[in-house]
């Protein structure tokens, strides 16, 4: 191969990283009159927490007047064809809980192939060496603060009951390939190990996937190996996690008497929990806002379209610790 065609190689990819700028430099507001449809792709659409999501979502499309696109997307492949889908629906734009964060330059460049713009919510993207794309504007939440929020209440709710740190058996339900889901657990087994629990006494429990049922069995094996702690903290990723555990945790005979597990999200699957006549041990959740993280996306894609106005790069939300007796004042705070 010739030297000038080796430069021209090797010149390309600063070439296609110019055009891409000045394609984003280059964009312009919405033409008045076309009509504005936005795009809500979630990686778990059965799911209470993203079933919210779009529902305040839809809200924001109600007062703004556009057409909201809900797509599930479980998997890479569905989800490449949901963006090109969205396309030839002449969307503009859209937000996106994607089922593996290490597609998020593939995501990128989707969108820009097919001149859409793309938010993340959720779960922030990131390249094949993990590092965020910070090109995606993106709302979550602090995994590391969340989780810790999560190791207080149950250090506070172990107290109430007179339980001993060197005593109880901690359940640490991974899901250790999603970062977000790393950063909470990890977040809470350092407030538990903070409190006096032994690193010995918090057990991994393995995921396969982040639902109630790969939860339930990752548990199961868990409280089938360690059957002489009698008391147990459980915490996870989400509400789903820890339900799932808890589920195992009442096959084996541990009741909410020998249980506190607390969940993250706050969503359908937790008020439905507390919603039961007896008392089981899904002790609590952090409650984290859908309405903001369903409604707000929306809109704020909204106005990048129509006002060129594009969201901050990160934005952060907190969370609240919410149980089967503040539940009510808890939700009406934030507006539920």
């Amino acid at each position: 191969m010739n030297t000038q065609l080796t430069s021209l190689l090797r010149s390309l990819p600063l070439l296609a990283a110019f055009i891409s700028s000045n394609l984003v430099e280059a964009a312009e507001p919405q033409k008045p009159g076309e009509p504005i449809k936005i795009g809500f792709l979630v990686k778990q659409a059965e799911e209470p927490w993203f079933q919210d999501e779009w529902r305040f979502a839809e809200q924001a499309a109600r007062e703004k007047g556009f057409t909201l696109i809900k797509i599930g997307t479980p998997n890479g492949e569905k989800m490449m064809a949901a963006i090109d889908n969205l396309a030839a629906q002449k969307a503009q734009g859209f937000v996106i809980c994607a089922p593996d964060v290490k597609l998020g330059v593939a995501i990128e460049r989707a969108a820009m192939r097919n001149s859409l713009k793309v938010m993340a919510v959720d779960d922030q993207l990131i390249d094949a060496s993990g590092k965020p794309v910070t090109s995606i504007p993106y709302m979550g939440i602090s995994g590391g603060d969340i989780g810790r929020q999560v190791g207080q209440g149950l250090i506070s709710a172990m107290k109430e009951r007179g339980w001993q740190p060197s005593e109880v058996g901690a359940l640490r339900m991974a899901f250790d390939q999603l970062p977000t889901a790393r950063e909470r657990t990890m977040g809470a087994a350092e407030v538990l190990k903070a409190a006096g629990v032994p690193s010995a006494n918090i057990i991994d429990a393995s995921q396969g996937k982040s639902d109630t049922e790969s939860a339930f069995n990752a548990a199961n094996i868990a409280f089938t190996k360690q059957a002489h702690f009698k008391h147990w903290l459980v915490f996870g990723m989400n509400d789903e996690a820890v339900l799932g555990a808890v589920r195992a945790a009442e096959s084996h005979g541990l009741k909410s008497d020998s249980l506190i597990g607390i969940g993250i999200g706050g969503s359908k699957t937790a008020q439905n929990e507390f919603a039961k006549p007896m008392i089981t041990g899904f002790y609590g959740t952090v409650l984290i806002s859908p309405k903001r993280h369903g409604y707000e996306t929306a809109l704020n894609m909204y106005k990048w379209i129509v006002d060129n106005q594009q969201p901050v790069a990160v934005t952060l939300t907190a969370g609240t610790l919410m149980t089967r007796v503040n539940q009510a004042a808890v939700r009406a705070a934030n507006g539920l």
